[in-house]
């Protein structure tokens, strides 16, 4: 388990799904010029990626109080943007099929995690800056995408007792991920992204959360909302009384409203609860 073997497992992955391809491409020039209608027509045109986009949206998480039966409902309700995060987690989840067990959630724990953590971007900052919310919301749904590459490193090296139960005794979890592979989950998702040329600022972003990397002070912003995300919501803390305090100052240090950031929080750490019972 080294950082050389992360390395060609990443190169050896195929090419993202042919209809996350052509979707991506409509993004080619932007969220502001996709043209919806041409980005519904692909979505449709694959019929297991428009079942998998239906049940997502209309997932307990999101709390939607009617059922949406459309792809174009679909897109009108939750944007463009939601929309390419989904079509992009749905792709990255079939070619990278790996047991989470390492880390010690379960596959849907680890699932809830990425849409919670996609929610709290998209609610919380949409308060402060709706275009920047909208930009990070799909990055926010497969930025833990890396720990999908780890988590088959792990199973390979039969470690995943050892690395559970190291796991569980850390308090720094991409620090730990560092000690072990020389790298952390996050940097191996800008890897990802990079081998499937998506989004340049996207990988930046992930390969900047723990790491000084050359761009970064392009996107200072961006790493540190994600950096409060994941605080907040990780594979060890939901949104409890602990993370949600360690998050909040953080939102202080950077300037912005405490009481909006925990007021949010809150309302989708009452919803998960409910929704789990």
């Amino acid at each position: 388990m080294n950082f050389e073997a992360i390395v060609s497992t990443i190169d050896s992955l195929p090419p993202l799904l042919d209809t996350t391809l052509i979707i991506n491409k409509l993004y080619a020039d932007g969220d502001e010029n996709i043209d919806i209608r041409k980005l519904i027509v692909a979505i449709e045109s694959d019929s297991l990626l428009s079942i998998n986009i239906l049940k997502m949206v209309n997932s307990p998480l999101y709390g939607l109080s009617q059922q949406i039966v459309s792809v174009t409902q679909a897109v009108t309700l939750f944007g463009t943007q939601k929309i390419y995060g989904l079509a992009l987690a749905y792709s990255i989840n079939n070619i990278v099929r790996a047991n989470i067990r390492p880390y010690g959630v379960t596959n849907r724990v680890f699932n809830d995690i990425s849409h919670l953590q996609s929610r709290l971007v998209s609610q919380w900052f949409s308060k402060i800056d709706k275009k920047t919310a909208k930009y990070l919301s799909p990055l926010a749904l497969i930025m833990e995408s890396g720990k999908l590459i780890l988590a088959k490193e792990i199973v390979s090296a039969s470690q995943i007792k050892e690395f559970n139960l190291a796991l569980s005794m850390s308090e720094n979890i991409p620090r730990y991920e560092n000690d072990i592979f020389g790298t952390s989950s996050y940097y191996v998702g800008g890897l990802l992204f990079e081998h499937w040329n998506l989004n340049p600022r996207y990988v930046d972003i992930l390969k900047s959360l723990d790491f000084e990397y050359e761009s970064k002070t392009k996107i200072d912003v961006h790493v540190d909302i994600l950096d409060i995300v994941r605080t907040a919501i990780n594979i060890k803390e939901i949104l409890n009384e602990k993370s949600i305090a360690k998050a909040s100052e953080m939102v202080e240090e950077l300037g912005f409203n405490v009481d909006n950031f925990i007021d949010t929080a809150e309302e989708i750490q009452m919803a998960y609860i409910g929704n789990s019972r």
